[in-house]
């Protein structure tokens, strides 16, 4: 017998934490969106009235989309996207990643001695590989680096998040502005360190810095009735925890992920305990419950972008 439950895109980035997080209710497919053959192809827990299909992809095409578009049902997206489409999508409180004293990097090739430091990203001639005009890396990089200084635009150089380290390495642009294990990997490819956006928000705020935000679409409670939201917001709940009570099984998973993103990055082909250590430290407390402390960090992180030209405002969020 069929299964002739409504179908809800779930839409990832194609990084190790998010997979992690949502197989439980997708099942397992590759990074391409294909299932994976011999391994669990639907879900391994209920879902309730509906079905998910996993949808993985680059972070930026899904900030682009969700803002131009808005078709997918739950989404990820970069903080600073969410500003612009809030009307469209509610923040759920679990699925969010923070940098917790860490975070995206600037950093340049090795050999190279002219950046040295934040003055350095601020000179007009600097060009810089960034993961995306809509992520929240790039705004917070631009209340780093201060006005006028972030401009001309034409400087920062969007670039799909697994080609900014060969964007450095191969010269085309002379720092990359590293994100997802990009963080973690980027010494194996002979890159150093300029600055960690994550520590510096640490040292001069003292709060999480909010990176990207889970969302679900808030016309679902019209188009399957009131509650709907809520519901898939549960089943989320529940998708995160199983996976973490399976977590053995859950970084395996999500190794095919990694090791496509090292393949694409230039550098070597992670292992599990590699990939162990990122997973820690995207998927934490406050993914799993944003609670206060998420939901101020959030609010203040939108609160300083609007101040500074750099996002629009909003309204203080309501998390489901």
């Amino acid at each position: 017998m069929s299964d002739t439950r409504p179908v809800l895109t779930l839409a990832h980035s194609g990084d190790p934490d998010d997979a992690f997080m949502w197989w439980p209710i997708t099942g397992k497919v590759w990074p391409d969106g294909s299932k994976r053959p011999g391994a669990a192809g639907e879900a391994v827990i209920p879902t309730g009235r509906f079905r998910f299909q996993a949808v993985p992809g680059d972070i930026e095409a899904f900030n682009r989309r969700a803002i131009s578009h808005g078709d997918l049902d739950v989404t990820a997206m970069s903080a600073r996207a969410y500003s612009e489409c809030n009307d469209q999508y509610v923040i759920t409180n679990v699925g969010s990643s923070f940098g917790e004293g860490y975070g995206p990097k600037v950093v340049a090739r090795r050999w190279d001695p002219d950046f040295e430091s934040v003055d350095d990203l601020k000179r007009p001639d600097v060009t810089i590989a960034v993961p995306g005009l809509h992520t929240t890396a790039y705004m917070v990089l631009g209340l780093l680096i201060g006005k006028p200084s972030f401009r001309p635009v034409e400087r920062f150089v969007p670039t799909p998040f697994d080609r900014i380290i060969p964007a450095v390495v191969e010269e085309q642009t002379n720092c990359g502005l590293v994100i997802h294990e990009g963080q973690i990997q980027y010494e194996q490819a002979g890159l150093r360190l300029v600055v960690d956006l994550g520590v510096w928000w640490k040292t001069t705020r003292n709060v999480p810095l909010p990176l990207g935000v889970n969302t679900i679409r808030r016309d679902l409670d019209t188009r399957f009735g009131l509650g709907t939201v809520a519901e898939i917001a549960k089943t989320l709940a529940a998708s995160l925890r199983y996976a973490m009570n399976h977590r053995a099984e859950s970084l395996e998973y999500t190794m095919a992920y990694a090791k496509v993103n090292a393949k694409t990055s230039g550098v070597p082909e992670p292992t599990i305990a590699d990939v162990d250590r990122y997973v820690s430290l995207y998927v934490t407390d406050l993914t799993c419950d944003l609670g206060k402390a998420g939901k101020d960090a959030i609010n203040q992180l939108f609160r300083e972008g609007a101040a500074a030209g750099l996002c629009p405002a909003v309204k203080a969020i309501d998390p489901v």
